[in-house]
């Protein structure tokens, strides 16, 4: 078998693992706004706990990604991190007080962040032999379509009055399925970094500068998009949507995320970050549609939503292995996930907080901080960050 084969092979098996992780736990994020709310939290603590679940899960990257690079056992902590990720999702059947459910919320994104950043250093080794926007793209289209099955399940249980605990129980299946895929991964490809050659203009010490420009950009767009369970609560207390459709209005959102991670990424290793600036451009109107629109409107704006997550996932961590050392380039993912894990808190605890003031401000914070990120992106895609 060809190496550019035996990548794709890898890209794809890496690829299903992420279908049954997200599987389990988007499944559960399609509902624990709205889950929150029925046990009684209010929106401030539904942007805070979202806010601060990623504040912790992409904080700890940053120490996971320099853990990854001095151990080398980039294997053995994704491992770690899958079982901790999808562990603790079926337990939400069992939360009866909302402070219990989000601290599952929140352990949840911390095995997320022990996995991810060794994970993205194994495929982008991978990535390298067939286009890290294509890779990168291709990783990011499978881990959608877990992320479609994975809120439709739910939504089926709730349909036929299975209530949420049920709909969290069911999860325990994708969980365990995806950890016996893995596994075979680790079995079949002991060394994915033999995918890659390191090349002279990606050696050196520390990180560049385009670098920490460019993460100040996309910290800027994670600042202003508002997350999913902010949204599901608007859409429970507002009669936008039902209980029901919900998980479905969340699973189109991820079907379109899946088809825009194939496009972008191929545009990306075509034309390069720029098209990032694109994306921000046109999925930046969710905002309104979403918060100040009918059911009808407020389908766009998730179609939009999508489009705005499906490039920012094919995009952000292609461009990050084609600027970076291959040494420290856990480090550098780690790093990177922190600074925007840092910004989606505090825009998430912000918008929180807005939407109980006012949902025009949030939607005028959202729209405005995005497009704050455009021309920054601009001039990072003149330093030529190609994959």
């Amino acid at each position: 078998m060809s190496q550019k084969k035996a990548a794709l092979k890898f890209v794809i098996l890496l690829g299903i693992v992420s279908l049954c992780a997200d599987a389990t736990y988007e499944g559960a994020r399609s509902i624990t706004g709205a889950y929150l709310g029925v046990l009684g939290a209010s929106a401030t603590v539904v942007g805070l706990v979202a806010g601060l679940g990623e504040l912790i899960g992409y904080g700890f990257r940053l120490v996971i990604g320099y853990i990854s690079d001095q151990t080398r056992k980039y294997w053995g902590i994704t491992t770690l991190g899958y079982v901790f990720n999808t562990a603790v999702v079926p337990l939400l059947a069992f939360a009866g007080r909302w402070e219990v459910a989000a601290g599952l919320m929140i352990a949840e994104r911390t095995g997320k962040a022990i996995r991810t950043p060794p994970r993205d250093v194994l495929l982008s080794h991978a990535a390298s032999q067939v286009g890290r926007g294509f890779g990168f793209g291709l990783h990011e289209a499978l881990d959608q379509i877990g992320a479609v099955i994975g809120p439709l399940a739910v939504a089926a249980v709730i349909y036929l009055k299975g209530g949420y605990q049920r709909g969290f129980a069911i999860l325990i299946v994708p969980a365990v399925l995806g950890l016996c895929v893995l596994l075979v991964a680790q079995k079949l490809y002991p060394n994915p970094r033999d995918f890659e050659q390191e090349t002279p203009t990606l050696k050196g010490e520390g990180l560049p500068q385009v670098f920490w420009i460019y993460l100040g950009a996309v910290a800027l767009v994670a600042a202003g998009y508002a997350d999913f369970p902010l949204i599901a609560y608007h859409f429970h207390k507002g009669a936008i949507a039902t209980e029901q459709t919900i998980p479905l209005l969340y699973a189109m959102a991820m079907g379109v995320d899946a088809v825009a991670a194939l496009v972008f990424g191929r545009l990306f290793d075509r034309v390069g970050i720029s098209i990032l600036a694109i994306a921000v451009f046109l999925s930046l109107m969710f905002a309104p549609l979403v918060f100040l629109g009918s059911s009808n409107l407020a389908l766009l704006g998730m179609i939009l939503w999508g489009i705005g997550m499906g490039a920012q996932e094919s995009i952000l961590k292609a461009a990050v292995a084609g600027i970076v050392p291959i040494d420290k380039r856990a480090s550098a993912y780690g790093i990177f996930s922190a600074g925007y894990g840092l910004s989606w808190f505090l825009g998430s605890a912000l918008m929180g907080i807005l939407y109980d003031q006012s949902v025009s401000l949030l939607v005028g914070f959202s729209v405005v901080i995005q497009l704050a990120a455009i021309p920054i992106l601009l001039l990072v895609g003149k330093h030529s960050i190609q994959s």
